[in-house]
């Protein structure tokens, strides 16, 4: 189950598909961005363990690499939109 299991999430994490994080508000990028961020910890968490049951370096390796890419990627984006509408909203407000 160990290889078949960490392809499964290599796809997973390849099939996500992209939100419209422009049209969201401050709230709802906040959530959004929790949210990736957690799927980033079990996603991890999860190719730990795959480690710790033996399944192949090279493959553990290369999972990490993706999920470090795919997520990151995705929290930097919802960053800085995040950060452009805390901006505008401030400026308005001063």
């Amino acid at each position: 189950m160990t290889v078949e299991g960490i392809l499964k999430l290599i796809e997973d994490l390849n099939l996500r598909v992209p939100k419209k994080y422009q049209k969201m508000d401050v709230k709802q990028l906040s959530a959004e961005l929790r949210e990736i961020m957690e799927l980033d910890q079990q996603t991890l968490q999860k190719i730990e363990s795959f480690e710790k049951n033996g399944t192949e370096q090279a493959l553990t390796a290369y999972a990490k690499m993706i999920c470090k890419n795919t997520t990151g990627r995705e929290i930097v984006e919802i960053q800085e939109i995040y950060l452009k509408k805390i901006d505008a909203e401030y400026l308005k407000s001063s």
